[in-house]
């Protein structure tokens, strides 16, 4: 992960969502976010066109944000000769949308095959970009109103039992302060002051623009966050897509292991810790947290008058990717042996986007 860049490195995991879900509409595939990338599932017959996507994907982060986006496509038969599923349930944060929840290992093992460079698709020529349409980070970073905003990895580790039994216990522990939890203020983000820069670049394929372009850009976005701060109603009726953006955010998530990223008041961010510090030294899980004062949120808004936009949710100052680094600093202490190859091939097949 690019250090500083976590707008950026968040708009580009977003980007590959947006891109396969433009370029196959009809196409209803579970997909999760994991702030510095993201994984799918969808049926092999549509491999071709996702493969061609995901070329132009990478090639729209390296040219446009100077990123580098691995991109793999691994067949489920693999997976499962390594005697892992991808196993999917949905979950519904609103009556709007729902996202999947991934178990079984495969996506951790899809995950490290792609790490070591294999199954990898190379990304398309220079000038050639992906439909990015609806892709939107127009948000100003969202401030903590209880404390820290806290991001959290907890996986498995030994007796299925006990960790599930420990992730019951987290989510009640959750959903006990559930009301000052959510990273959104009830009435929804404002505008950033800059507007959404982020989209310009991608989707023109530069990060340059001329002072005319940037200056009427920044001047409508002003317009809009002040719009917002005093109150003054926007068109396509701005007030049930803030609520709609409220609920359909996902802050919560599981993908082989929970993942959320919360506002919460540091002593619960202290009870957390001490919990799964508890928890790891009895053999239930690894886990990691990483703390700070606000959160990025990136859009896909395929259209701003219907109530299916999903919203993308990470720390500003690394979030889930500095989550995951710390997990792996766990599970190096946890087992003593920092630096064995059997150690680096564990952590490898656990950790997420370090």
């Amino acid at each position: 992960m690019e250090r500083g860049r976590y707008r950026e490195v968040n708009t580009a995991g977003a980007a590959v969502l947006a891109a396969v879900s433009n370029a196959l509409p009809y196409l209803q595939f579970p997909s999760t976010f994991g702030g510095d990338g993201a994984s799918f599932a969808a049926p092999a017959a549509y491999s071709s066109v996702i493969k061609d996507t995901l070329a132009k994907t990478a090639a729209s982060a390296e040219d446009a944000l100077g990123l580098t986006l691995r991109i793999a496509v691994i067949p489920i038969a693999d997976i499962c000769d390594q005697h892992l599923d991808v196993l999917v349930a949905r979950f519904a944060p609103s009556s709007n949308v729902s996202y999947a929840m991934f178990a079984g290992g495969g996506l951790a093992w899809a995950e490290r095959k792609l790490k070591q460079g294999g199954y990898t698709v190379p990304r398309a020529p220079v000038g050639v970009t992906a439909d990015l349409t609806g892709l939107s980070c127009r948000f100003a970073p969202i401030s903590t109103k209880h404390g820290v905003i806290l991001s959290l990895i907890v996986v498995q580790r030994g007796d299925p039992t006990s960790f599930a039994g420990l992730i019951q216990e987290l989510l009640r522990t959750l959903r006990s302060h559930e009301s000052g939890l959510h990273t959104l203020p009830a009435e929804g983000p404002v505008p950033a002051w800059t507007g959404d820069y982020l989209y310009q670049a991608i989707n023109s394929g530069s990060r340059k623009m001329s002072f005319a372009a940037w200056a009427a850009k920044c001047g409508g976005a002003i317009l809009a966050r002040t719009g917002t701060l005093l109150g003054i109603p926007g068109g396509f009726h701005e007030e049930r897509f803030r609520r709609e953006l409220v609920e359909n955010t996902d802050y919560r998530k599981f993908d082989d292991g929970l993942r959320t990223t919360v506002d919460c008041p540091s002593e619960l961010a202290d009870v957390i810790d001490a919990r799964l510090e508890d928890a790891q030294r009895r053999g239930a899980c690894f886990f990691g947290t990483h703390r700070q004062l606000a959160a990025n949120l990136t859009c896909f808004v395929p259209s701003p008058t219907q109530a299916n936009h999903v919203h993308f949710v990470d720390g500003a100052s690394g979030g889930y990717a500095f989550a995951a680094a710390n997990l792996k600093r766990n599970i190096a202490s946890t087992l003593g042996i920092l630096g064995s190859g059997a150690l680096a091939a564990h952590v490898e097949s656990i950790r997420h986007s370090v």
